[in-house]
């Protein structure tokens, strides 16, 4: 087919002459949502408060468990802020440098958080290690106060976040950080009952362990999604075969080869292969396109589609190879 007659074949059809079509419907809206932008600064401050209010009343006491408490609070305080900060730059315009803008920054904020949690769970095992060999006299009556106060916190500030942490893994990252410190709340104030009524001051570092080992459990899932995504890996929960075998379904299609699957955000999944097609009409082309697109979108959660038609063009058909540079007009 000659070039002329292409390019009066697809003005027909009102579709580009190109062998490449994309699938741009994943949509802003998609990513940005209405973040509560109250909500977040106000759960800061509590966080930074009591916080502080933990870190004197553990000096006071002499309570490892409740210093780890008042740590694990400040690093809350630190997530959220990273959190509003990249939430505030992936509003931020696509620009011919950041041609997807910046919203990877909220995944790279969830990196820091959670390698931040996994650092300070170490610092406290040890901390707590030490204690066992060195046991240190607590007052458990300041311990129970400060620790009470931080659970009516913790548990405010998780409540203000629990809606909006399903729109993100960043503010998901924030949101478990609250609740494993509203967790470890309860723990500090039960050890302060046992340290009050039977005097055993062991309990302290025995929950500091138990917490540092909750935030690592805690941390890990967001720790290992975040490089994942960085990575640009694969969703868990996409199969390449199944990918395939649906497409190949379709009668026009001999072949798809040269898959690329991959995460911009936990959200935002992009796909892009080479189709190798039979000789059909440049009209039909536009409309397969759609098809094979609208059943990405439905069965795979896949919203923006990459799809260079070819001709017998690839001499490797296999799944996943570096891509073929040239594409082969039909």
């Amino acid at each position: 087919m000659k070039d002329e007659e292409i390019n009066s074949r697809a003005a027909e059809c009102r579709i580009p002459n190109t062998g490449r079509r994309e699938n741009h419907n994943h949509g802003r809206s998609r990513f940005v949502e209405g973040y509560s932008t109250a909500k977040i600064l106000f759960t800061i401050i509590l966080n930074l408060v009591i916080g502080l209010a933990e870190v004197i009343g553990g000096i006071i006491s002499g309570s490892l468990s409740l210093v780890s408490d008042a740590l694990h609070n400040f690093s809350d305080a630190l997530a959220i802020v990273i959190t509003y900060i990249a939430i505030r730059l992936s509003k931020i315009t696509e620009s011919e440098s950041f041609t997807f803008g910046f919203k990877r920054g909220e995944i790279i904020a969830a990196f820091i958080n959670s390698s931040a949690l996994l650092v300070i769970s170490l610092f406290l095992i040890w901390e707590a290690c030490s204690r066992f060999v060195n046991p240190t006299h607590i007052k458990p009556g300041i311990m129970f106060i400060v620790a009470f106060i931080g659970l009516a916190a913790n548990f405010l500030g998780a409540y203000l976040l629990k809606k909006d942490s399903k729109k993100s893994i960043n503010l998901k990252s924030a949101y478990l950080h609250l609740v494993s410190d509203t967790v470890t709340s309860v723990a500090v104030i039960a050890g302060a009952a046992a340290i009050y009524y039977f005097e055993v001051y062991w309990i302290d570092p025995v929950l500091t362990v138990l917490i540092a080992l909750y935030i690592t459990k805690e941390s890990y899932h967001i720790f290992k999604e975040s490089v994942v995504i960085l990575m640009m890996g694969k969703p868990q929960s996409i199969s390449l075969t199944k990918i395939k075998e649906d497409i190949e379904k379709f009668a026009e299609v001999n072949n798809i080869h040269h898959v690329h699957v991959w995460m911009l955000t936990d959200k935002l999944i992009h796909f892009e292969a080479h189709l190798d097609i039979e000789k059909i009409d440049i009209c039909e082309i536009d409309e397969l396109i759609a098809r094979i697109e609208n059943m990405l979108k439905e069965k795979h959660g896949i919203m923006h589609t990459t799809l260079q038609i070819e001709s017998s063009k690839c001499h490797n058909k296999n799944l996943v190879k570096e891509v073929c540079h040239v594409t082969q007009k039909i």
